[in-house]
């Protein structure tokens, strides 16, 4: 009995061995079957995640950030150990302790997973699988993956050291709202650093790799406490904070940046604007996406704040002042339902959501709350309800008509009940008095229709200071300044005249100011000034003063097309211009950004200058992967200068233009702002610019300089037309430029034009080009600086016409005459008799005979 008792038992010790066996095998079969062509888990020890690239500005202070994962890479021992334990509490409190995976884990949540017949399936993994997981191998639920994840996670263990190990997971890790890794998350969530947090707020970071995507602070506020507190709870009886600290932790309200308890990071930084988004586009194009939006960059941006707010100003003030007069109320088009008005807390909640410009220094969005009869109460965005509320008046409306439902406008409005409903979202600025800044009334605004683009820069070195590309980034993040090839018109006439004078033209050269007819395939064209006047024999420096169209075509004509052509593509207007002596007037089309960088050679006396966004960029690790500025500086490293010297500058840089070719071209554009098409603009210091409007006015321009700073306007409709019989550059842009170029010279000044070496002035008759005394003065008089070793012709010993002629018996526009225009003129006779004075004739009376 004994034997075969004995005999049974062994049997069943061997079967089960056998068994034990059989299924080691198994396992060990399986796992040798997976461990095969795993992926490097090698390659985690160079592991550099993808990192958030910010922008900072010329003074170190953050202005942007770009992200596809906003991450914030923190060396774990930079790693505050509260959170380290809240991590390690939450997700895996064997961490320290198993290698690599844990099985009892494994099999409660196996067995809890059986007894729940699958309701309660919760995941074992420990922190290195879920490094394995997130790095590796993805996050499909099968079997397959489990085994790769532990073989995967006990190599791991073996060739990396815990803290990093836990340094990759929390950097990793995805813990909502587009937030990746720890720091980033306290950022999200509480807008504070790591070392700030308390251990309340560890502990929510800590419950959120649980369900990322579910665990929202203010939706899922209840359940997000309740994991939170079993964090905590975990903490305490692991041994990381004390009861004490548990039991007033956990009765913590749960306060978040969603939930408005904090403010948000961004709302510290300035709106994105047009500045920091054009950085994106150049340096994706030169970084490659993937290495801007993940390589952690730190990017030094050229842009001088304050004169990026002036910029914006300006602009802002030129196209309002243009909208404004054309009396049409558009609104935002957006409305709010009357239901949501019914309380303070609702309209603001609603209007919260609603996508309106918030970008316009001094604009808010409000909502139209009651109509009265000579006045509408609103709700501001952002400005607190006073006693009486806030109300537009009827005086703020009277500029204005609606446009009606068939298309046509309304009568102007008396109240503002002519433009607006109940629930219509607006915008309102306060108005303040000159005086004394004190508020006066709200005001409607609109984003005008029309367009237009700002950009100032350095003309030696190349930095541009400010760039604005629309009237507002929220509103059309198309940038102007960069993207919009518009026609230039006259503002392209200077790369004629500098192509004039370096053909052996003076600034005193006469040219033939006179009607032009050339045969195209396109059918007769007949350029003409302006005025529709025209001038006979006039000096070069007039033409460009006054902007003669003429001159212009019969000086291209003269030098070539070829040679125009060449010195625009030379100066970066163009990269291949068409020879068409039409595209001499500015015809075809180019960008704002690179007029103003071309004007900026005319500026520093012919060199070469690149513009730029951006004046260095680091890596993560803080090595400088691009500078712009490559000019040595040769007396940097003294320790001092002698007194009243400033450190010599070496360049290497291209010249593009003949330094005297430069000042007689920069002489001459001075002449347009003292008495030309720009005499309106009136600056401190010395400014030399040209005005640009195209055909029926569909663009305006004005591109200006002083001795230091470039700068350039433009105005126009997104979908050209045109902007009126009376719009013009220096109507629309001067006023623009000048409003940006005072902040300018108050904060950087400047002075005389430098006069380059190799000349001598005369001074000549800037009416007839007639070579005057040195003693001569007057409002004719003008100092001419010319080549030594050139003999100018004065007069009209030598005149250049392009070959076109000009004509016998023209009533031409005198000397001396007011330029006013072509208006019929009234006089008294010497008998006393009153007679009308016909129009000066122009390019509609005259017939082609008698050109040549």
């Amino acid at each position: 009995m004994l034997r075969f008792v004995g005999s049974f038992f062994g049997a069943i010790f061997t079967a089960v061995t056998l068994a034990l066996l059989f299924i080691a095998l198994s396992i060990g079969a399986v796992f040798w079957i997976y461990s095969r062509d795993l992926p490097s888990h090698e390659s985690l020890a160079q592991y550099t995640p993808p990192t958030i690239s910010r922008i900072y500005d010329g003074e170190g202070r953050m202005i942007d950030e770009f992200a596809e994962e906003r991450r914030l890479f923190v060396p774990i021992e930079d790693v505050p150990d509260l959170i380290k334990h809240a991590f390690v509490s939450a997700e895996d409190k064997n961490f320290y302790t198993h290698k690599g995976y844990d099985a009892r884990g494994i099999l409660a949540a196996g067995i809890e997973a059986v007894t729940s017949r699958g309701q309660n399936v919760r995941g074992a993994s420990t922190i290195t699988q879920q490094v394995m997981k997130n790095f590796l191998l993805g996050g499909e639920r099968k079997a397959e993956r489990k085994i790769k994840e532990i073989i995967l996670a006990t190599r791991l263990e073996e060739t990396l050291s815990k803290d990093k190990i836990l340094e990759l997971y929390l950097n990793e890790i995805f813990l909502g709202q587009n937030s990746y890794g720890v720091a980033a998350a306290a950022q999200t969530y509480f807008n504070k650093s790591l070392v700030q947090l308390a251990p309340h707020e560890a502990a929510m970071l800590a419950s959120m790799p649980q369900a990322p995507g579910e665990y929202h602070p203010v939706r899922a506020k209840e359940r997000v406490t309740q994991r939170r507190n079993y964090v905590l709870r975990e903490m305490w009886q692991n041994g990381y904070i004390d009861e004490a600290t548990y039991l007033s932790e956990k009765d913590m309200p749960l306060k978040s940046v969603q939930n408005g308890d904090y403010p948000a990071f961004r709302n510290g930084l300035p709106p994105r604007d047009y500045f920091t988004d054009e950085i994106r586009r150049q340096l994706s194009g030169s970084f490659g996406q993937q290495e801007f939006f993940g390589g952690g960059l730190a990017i030094r941006a050229t842009v001088d704040p304050e004169l990026q707010e002036a910029a914006a100003k300006a602009l802002r003030a030129g196209l309002e002042r243009y909208d404004r007069g054309q009396g049409v109320w558009r609104g935002t088009r957006k409305t709010l339902p009357v239901e949501q008005l019914t309380s303070q807390d609702a309209w603001r909640a609603a209007l919260a959501d609603v996508e309106v410009p918030r970008d316009i220094a001094g604009w808010h969005p409000a909502v139209v709350l009651e109509l009265g009869e000579s006045s509408a109460r609103i709700g501001i965005e952002g400005v607190d309800e006073d006693a009486d509320g806030h109300f537009i008046p009827a005086e703020d409306v009277t500029w204005a008509r609606k446009r009606l439902k068939d298309g046509k406008l309304g009568k102007k409005a008396r109240v503002p009940a002519d433009l607006l409903d109940v629930g219509d979202v607006v915008l309102v600025r306060a108005v303040t008095s000159d005086d004394d800044g004190s508020f006066k009334r709200w005001s409607l605004r609109q984003v005008p229709e029309v367009q237009g683009a700002f950009m100032a820069m350095d003309v030696f070195s190349g930095r541009v200071l400010a760039m604005q590309g629309g009237f507002s980034y929220q509103d059309s993040v198309f940038n102007r300044t960069t993207q919009a090839a518009r026609q230039p018109g006259s503002s392209f006439k200077p790369f004629v005249y500098a192509a004039a004078l370096d053909s052996g033209f003076t600034p005193a050269t006469i040219v033939v100011d006179a009607p032009i007819e050339l045969n195209t395939p396109q059918g007769l064209w007949r350029p003409k000034n302006a005025s529709n006047k025209f001038y006979g024999p006039t000096p070069l420096r007039t033409g460009i003063e006054q902007s003669r169209n003429l001159m212009t075509v019969r000086i291209a004509q003269e030098i070539g097309m070829e040679t125009v052509a060449g010195y625009a593509e030379r100066f970066g207007v163009y990269d291949r211009m068409q020879a068409f002596l039409s595209n001499s007037l500015g015809s075809q089309e180019t960008t704002l950004f690179k007029m103003v960088a071309a004007y900026a050679m005319f500026a520093n006396g012919g060199e070469r200058v690149e513009p730029t966004l951006v004046d260095r960029v680091q890596d993560r690790y803080g090595k400088s992967v691009y500078r712009h500025d490559l000019r040595k500086c040769e007396d940097c490293s003294l320790g001092t200068l002698p007194k009243g010297a400033a450190p010599r500058i070496s360049s290497s840089r291209e010249r593009v233009m003949d330094p005297i070719t430069a000042y007689q071209l920069t002489s001459m554009m001075q002449g347009v702002v003292e008495r030309g098409t720009a005499r309106g603009i009136n600056l401190p210091v010395p400014v030399a610019g040209k005005t640009g409007t195209t055909n029926d006015a569909k663009d305006v321009w004005f591109i200006g300089y002083t001795s230091n700073i470039a700068a350039g306007c433009y105005i126009g409709y997104d979908n050209p037309r045109t902007l009126g019989s009376s719009a013009s550059g220096g109507g629309f842009c001067g006023p623009v430029f000048e409003s940006f170029m005072r902040t300018a010279i108050k904060k950087y000044g400047g002075g005389k034009f430098a006069v380059p070496p190799g000349g001598y002035f005369i001074k000549i008759d800037r009416f007839t080009g007639a070579r005057l005394s040195d003693d001569a003065q007057g409002d004719h008089v003008v100092s001419e600086y010319f080549r030594e070793g050139e003999d100018p012709i004065f007069g009209t010993g030598q005149m250049v016409d392009g070959g076109f002629g000009m004509g016998s018996n023209l009533p031409l526009f005198a000397y001396g005459e007011a330029d006013t225009g072509g208006a019929s003129a009234t006089v008294t006779t010497s008998t006393g008799k009153t007679r009308v004075i016909p129009k000066k004739a122009d390019f509609g009376t005259l017939s082609s005979g008698g050109l040549y």
